[in-house]
């Protein structure tokens, strides 16, 4: 039974066809009929889900090379192909994407009034480009959809945004991303004249020179260091996650931000090593200054959102700070890290959605008490930000400490600023707990009090299942990657 159903979900194409058909199905249906709309939204997502099992059972991971690839000509003239397939560093990535997408449909369900089949477009359209993203092997085409993924974020923080600035944080998101994006398109343009193709397997094989290499790689770093962000190109996070509704904010932390991680695995380290090599003090550099400044800036915020958004910013580049180490121990912390992140912050901000729900406010000065009357959603919330702050036994501490472990192998003194950046995230989460959930109610502020209802409760299983299992058990995790991850530092001799 179970091998008749891998077979007939063999061909991948419907990962990427059945998100692309349940956006186009409810532009038939009439606002009116909302339950409808939502209903076709939930399950094109939960049977886009169906597909990782299959994905997980099938996948070899004694091999490094792409599987369940396909093929599609595009532009042969010019020897431009849709390539798609999955190694070891991907698989996690779809999976990802495609466990958070119905997550974000069911909180948007009673938010869903207006504009509902939109909403539900715009969501399932983000899913098919960003599952692309994660399974394109070719430049040109993850150019392409990484720069089309903010515009259906940009329509929703623009529609359901929360706030009167939403607009202004749209725009921002959509400019940043796209302006830092310009140089990778010209040095693609610049790969194409050289090599006469945009396939990443003949590239990979292609060997360009240093000063080819170096040019290169700065074009890429200028797309891909806005994406993850780092300092100074950060500054378009905090607003757009403030902006967005929770949902949005879900998505932007949960997977948007792995766009530019994601990058620099799959082109930057394995297409351009000695490059690389050269510029590992300056990414150091970056990411130590990032960590430090951030997690201290986190310290001052008084809105919920952008205290955990500048705690993205600091544990992705940490991430970053892991993947130049440019050793399989760093490489694979940073992906166990990603995906730990991508779990923990998303529920850090369903947290905040569910006090912006009952409240309609994000200050943090106006809680305080909420141990007393919200009992269950304060044990939530202190788990999650045990995660955050990378409790042992949660998903967080294995990659974080395999990424110190690396960081220490190539340069002591950067994994000690590291260290650093966790000794004050473990601060401002538990300053953030405490202002909170401690202390006394202040009811001139806050008036109605309810726990998190039993849908919002089955929104949160799912998180807690994944970073207790991740915490407890990882061994799965590393055992698919590591021929991949291996592969990648042999590659580029960085061993």
């Amino acid at each position: 039974m179970l091998e008749h159903f891998c077979e007939c979900y063999s061909d991948l194409s419907g990962l990427i066809l059945c998100p692309v058909l349940g956006s186009i199905t409810p532009l038939f249906i009439p606002n009116s009929r909302i339950r409808p709309i939502r209903l076709i939204g939930l399950c094109a997502s939960l049977i886009t889900f169906l597909y990782p099992p299959v994905l997980w059972i099938q996948f070899d991971p004694s091999t490094a090379k792409s599987q369940f690839v396909e093929s599609i000509r595009w532009l042969p003239y010019e020897n431009i192909n849709f390539y798609l397939g999955i190694d070891g560093i991907s698989l996690f990535f779809v999976i990802l994407t495609t466990f958070l997408i119905p997550i974000c449909i069911s909180v948007g369900w009673s938010g869903m009034r207006s504009y509902g089949k939109e909403y539900i477009t715009a969501s399932l359209i983000r899913e098919f480009l960003m599952i692309a993203v994660f399974r394109m092997l070719d430049p040109l085409l993850f150019y392409v959809l990484p720069e089309s993924v903010p515009i259906p974020m940009f329509i929703i923080i623009g529609v359901w945004g929360s706030r009167q600035r939403k607009i202004k944080a749209a725009y921002q998101f959509f400019l940043y991303t796209l302006l830092g994006s310009v140089f990778m398109l010209l040095a693609i343009l610049l790969i194409l004249l050289q090599t006469g193709t945009t396939d990443l397997q003949i590239l990979l094989t292609t060997e360009f020179s240093e000063r080819r290499q170096i040019f290169l790689w700065i074009a890429f770093f200028a797309s891909f260091a806005v994406k993850v962000p780092m300092v100074p190109v950060h500054i378009w996070l905090p607003e757009a996650h403030v902006e967005a509704p929770t949902a949005g904010s879900v998505i932007l932390a949960g997977i948007l931000l792995k766009l530019g991680t994601y990058g620099f695995l799959r082109f930057s380290i394995p297409m351009f090593p000695e490059a690389t090599l050269c510029f590992t003090p300056f990414i150091y550099t970056l990411s130590a200054i990032a960590i430090i400044y951030t997690s201290l800036t986190t310290l001052r915020q008084i809105d919920l959102k952008k205290i955990i958004a500048y705690s993205s910013v600091a544990h992705m580049n940490l991430v970053t700070i892991g993947m130049f180490s440019l050793n399989i121990q760093g490489i694979g912390g940073s992906i166990l890290l990603m995906l730990s992140h991508g779990l923990v912050s998303s529920a850090l901000f369903l947290c905040v959605g569910v006090l912006y729900d009952r409240h309609k406010t994000r200050l943090v000065r106006y809680y305080g008490g909420l141990v007393s009357t919200m009992p269950n959603f304060s044990t939530i919330f202190f788990f999650f930000t045990l995660a955050n702050m990378s409790l042992p036994g949660t998903s967080s501490f294995i990659g974080e400490f395999l990424i110190l472990v690396g960081a220490f192998q190539r340069n002591s003194l950067v994994a000690t600023l590291a260290a650093l950046g966790m000794i004050l995230g473990a601060a401002y989460s538990l300053w953030l707990y405490n202002r909170v959930v401690s202390g006394n109610l202040k009811p001139d502020f806050l008036h109605k009090f309810s726990d998190p209802n039993g849908r919002e409760v089955s929104i949160f299983i799912p998180f807690l299942v994944g970073v207790v299992r991740m915490g407890v058990h990882p061994k799965v995790f590393p055992d698919r990657m590591h021929t991949s991850v291996s592969n990648l530092v042999q590659h580029g001799k960085f061993h």
